[in-house]
């Protein structure tokens, strides 16, 4: 037979076991929570800042090329493993920026898979923030694929020019604009004569610079 005394302790073993589990299991519910909105606070501090894709530019950076031309560091706003953007010295229209694959090729058939996604991912990705910097409602995304399309500089680069209405007398005047685009004048071989060419002048590297250094903070 058991006696009172074992019963007794065999009960409060029984009921102290309980409360400790019990409190056990508050203990770990409290570290759980509190673990998880650390590792929430952790990565939301991790993306605070990043850009969307990619990564910003710093100024002190190495520079790029863009065919036979070295592209200023502080001119580069945004950049990915694979393709870079920057500001145009001679932007037909504000916020007239330039993306580029960083692997110089004369032609878009010229990129791998992972090349050619990546441009165009990241056009997207500059559209975006160039719209909203300018108040833009749209824009014209353009590429002259190789010197018969109209092609300036022999190294794969896409146009983004944002919008605002009234910003052309003509809206399609925007795309002999582009015909006649060059990054310098000694570049610039237009097919169609464009008179007003001759009105946009070459900016300073410090204002390019500034130019960029506003895109950067949006991604």
């Amino acid at each position: 037979a058991i006696s009172p005394v074992t019963s007794a302790q065999t009960s409060f073993t029984i009921l102290l076991s309980k409360r400790t589990v019990a409190v056990l299991l508050i203990i770990f519910s409290t570290l759980c929570v509190k673990t998880s909105s650390f590792g929430h606070l952790a990565l939301k501090a991790s993306f605070k800042g990043s850009p969307r894709r990619g990564r910003q530019m710093s100024s002190s950076l190495k520079a790029y090329s863009f065919g036979p031309f070295t592209i200023p560091p502080s001119t580069v706003f945004y950049e990915t493993p694979l393709t870079f953007a920057f500001v145009n010295l001679r932007p037909i229209v504000p916020g007239h920026v330039l993306i580029c694959p960083k692997r110089p090729s004369l032609l878009l058939k010229d990129l791998t898979h992972a090349e050619y996604s990546d441009l165009w991912a990241t056009v997207r990705a500059v559209q975006a923030v160039v719209e909203e910097s300018k108040g833009a409602g749209g824009s014209n995304v353009a590429v002259q694929d190789g010197p018969e399309a109209g092609q300036s500089v022999k190294h794969v680069h896409v146009h983004v020019l944002p919008r605002v209405g009234g910003d052309f007398e003509r809206n399609d005047d925007i795309y002999e604009e582009i015909e006649g685009w060059g990054p310098w004048k000694n570049t610039n071989q237009p097919k169609i004569q464009v008179p007003d060419d001759a009105d946009r002048s070459e900016r300073t590297l410090e204002i390019m610079g500034e130019e960029a250094e506003s895109y950067r903070s949006n991604f």
